[in-house]
């Protein structure tokens, strides 16, 4: 069951990494949190995957505070998707055809959900943008959606101010990628393993007449 898990979430965060990239390429903005890595990598002149990378431990620092502890997919998403990402940049081709980049993005978007289910269902821990986000929630007392609107407000408009990409997309995948996870990740959750069941609950002969 382990090697499934750890099979499901590299598969997973590769994904995650390849979808990020095919949305920079379809050029019609992005995610609220990739803006402002789109943004940083524009100052900076890093690859967007060493900003992705860069971000992701600089949040699992405010981890500290809300006493947060990562899981070996934590800190595993902190590092493949900023890779692949790279990779995916570098094998994705910048289109330039309108209908080219709707197809690209729309694709991005599903394949976006399937990584997402793939690596939050392998159960090894969320990454660290999510963490965030759910550990916000517990030490404040907000709803969890509250939280991840208002983390996704600031990190957007920061990412707006240098320069990263708002548009059709960034709207695409606010409203998409909600649903679109919610529909696939009881597909792709692994199973609690089973416990062994008492024998009260079994109905044990030898405790039958207690």
């Amino acid at each position: 069951m382990l090697t499934r898990r750890l099979l499901q979430l590299l598969i997973g965060l590769a994904l995650y990494g390849v979808s990020l990239a095919m949305v920079i390429r379809a050029s019609l903005g992005t995610a609220p949190w990739d803006v402002l890595h789109q943004g940083l990598a524009g100052r900076t002149g890093l690859s967007l995957g060493t900003v992705v990378i860069g971000v992701s431990f600089l949040v699992l620092l405010l981890w500290i505070p809300l006493r947060q502890w990562p899981g070996i997919g934590t800190l595993c998403n902190a590092v493949l998707v900023g890779v692949f990402a790279d990779v995916g940049l570098a094998l994705i081709p910048q289109f330039s055809h309108l209908g080219g980049q709707i197809a690209l993005l729309i694709g991005a978007v599903l394949l976006n959900g399937v990584a997402s289910a793939l690596y939050i269902g392998a159960r090894l821990g969320p990454g660290a943008r999510d963490g965030l986000m759910t550990g916000l929630a517990r030490r404040t007392g907000w709803p969890v959606r509250g939280a991840r609107t208002g983390i996704e407000v600031v990190v957007l408009a920061a990412g707006w101010l240098l320069g990263g990409s708002v548009g059709v997309g960034t709207v695409l995948y606010a409203l998409a990628i909600g649903p679109l996870v919610q529909l696939l990740l009881p597909r792709f959750t692994v199973p609690e393993p089973k416990r062994p069941e008492s024998p009260l609950a079994a109905g044990d002969p030898a405790t039958a007449a207690l």
